[in-house]
């Protein structure tokens, strides 16, 4: 069903993903590496701007287009999972490339990925329910984070 959601080291997750593009020889440069990080060192879900800020901050060369490119060949490659949004804009976790639950803040947009007993029942529930075969699941939960709330 769902992959193993033990966590996954940033180094670990990197060389998994650098191990697949280049068994599909796909080239590794060094801003592809560089975006390539960047998605793997975040547990924040970022964007594609603020990867595109970090990369550019090593390579000024680097355009916008290069992160795009190289965050839908990882989309493509089902490496990144994206977590689109209507108004915050389109967000990307390259550490748990599957579905899984997220918790959204929606104050200051901080995204989490708890851990929830019981989410494999549920989504056989549902298929039990439903007749259909789940093949993938979104479930974000959202309110205010604890520094929103302390905030209020």
């Amino acid at each position: 069903m769902m992959p193993n959601t033990s966590a996954v080291s940033s180094q670990t997750r990197l060389q998994q993903v650098l191990a697949k593009l280049k068994k599909r020889k796909f080239r590794i440069t060094p801003q592809r590496l560089a975006v390539l990080e960047a998605l793997v060192a975040s547990d924040q879900h970022p964007s594609v701007e603020q990867v595109y800020a970090q990369v550019k901050a090593r390579f000024p060369t680097t355009s916008l287009a290069t992160v795009y490119k190289t965050v839908a060949l990882l989309k493509e490659m089902n490496e990144v999972l994206e977590l689109g949004f209507s108004d915050v804009g389109n967000r990307y976790d390259a550490l748990k490339p599957y579905p899984h639950p997220h918790v959204i803040c929606t104050r200051c947009g901080k995204i989490l990925d708890p851990e929830l007993t019981g989410l494999e029942a549920l989504t056989e529930e549902m298929s039990r329910k439903t007749g259909f075969a789940i093949v993938s699941h979104r479930l974000d939960f959202y309110g205010l984070c604890p520094n929103c709330l302390k905030g209020t």
